[in-house]
């Protein structure tokens, strides 16, 4: 048998993982785009999805989202020209900034919370709702362990 039948018969953690996370995002940013956000792209997710109402800073999304500092800042720079967001002085360290989100922004973390909520609904009432919660945490798990691994081999190197 092939690789990639067999593959295909029975996909590994990265593959589901990857498919998964695909085909939520092409559903999501497709849906947002018909509901007036047409010009942002799922990499604008690493910022958005973690962004906090009343602003967040850019060293607390790299941690959230795992990208690099200097991911978001180039992601932070194309939501600032898209008009999404805003770079503040943080009152807590005048030395940070924060990003804050424009009424733009709150708009689409609105319209995005909602949409995922959407396909969370409808995959939990496939499964069954205890079935969903069981693969939720399940996946949560899944999540902090790798999560755990990358961060011991970063303080490590």
């Amino acid at each position: 048998m092939r690789r990639s039948e067999r593959k295909q018969i029975d996909p590994d953690l990265g593959m589901m993982a990857g498919q998964t996370l695909f085909t939520i995002q092409k559903e999501l940013f497709e849906t947002l785009a018909q509901q007036g956000h047409p010009r942002l792209r799922p990499r604008h997710g690493a910022v958005l999805a973690y962004l906090d109402e009343e602003g967040s800073r850019a060293t607390d999304l790299s941690l959230q989202s795992g990208q690099h500092k200097q991911v978001i800042g180039t992601l932070v720079d194309e939501l600032v020209e898209l008009g999404y967001v805003r770079r503040e002085p943080d009152p807590q360290d005048r030395r940070a900034k924060l990003i804050v989100p424009t009424a733009l922004g709150l708009d689409e973390m609105a319209r995005s919370d909602a949409i995922m909520a959407a396909i969370e609904h409808r995959h939990a009432r496939a499964l069954g709702e205890d079935v969903y919660a069981v693969f939720k945490q399940a996946f949560r798990q899944v999540t902090e362990l790798q999560r755990a691994r990358r961060d011991q081999h970063s303080s490590q190197a």
